[in-house]
């Protein structure tokens, strides 16, 4: 479950679909994605801790990539899931959008 848990915030999520477009260094990928820098070497140090993504130095920079390219494979079947349950999944009370987690930051928030 830890694997769900290192794709369900959605700026990880950003970067791994960045990353599948080809190799990227922490820069790049704050241009791209418009995230603050802190935040971008955060998320990529939790996506490299997890083993999805590793950094491959050359000279003072690093140059970020996927690890393993089944990752697509399973983002895709989730979307083709997701697709075939509508809105469920959204609408879900434990998890869905309206359970109390806000969907941009991935955060609880307190319940009125």
């Amino acid at each position: 479950m830890a694997l769900f848990h290192s794709l369900s915030d959605s700026a990880r999520l950003a970067i791994v679909r960045r990353l599948a477009d080809g190799e990227a260094r922490v820069v790049d990928l704050i241009g791209e994605l418009g995230l603050a820098q802190s935040t971008v070497s955060a998320h990529v140090a939790c996506l490299r801790d997890c083993g999805l993504v590793t950094g491959r130095p050359e000279g003072r920079q690093v140059f970020y990539s996927l690890t393993r390219p089944e990752l697509l494979d399973l983002l895709a079947s989730a979307e083709t899931l997701l697709a075939a349950t509508g809105n469920a999944v959204a609408l879900c009370p434990n998890y869905g959008t309206r359970s109390g987690t806000d969907a941009t930051t991935g955060t609880q928030e307190a319940h009125r």
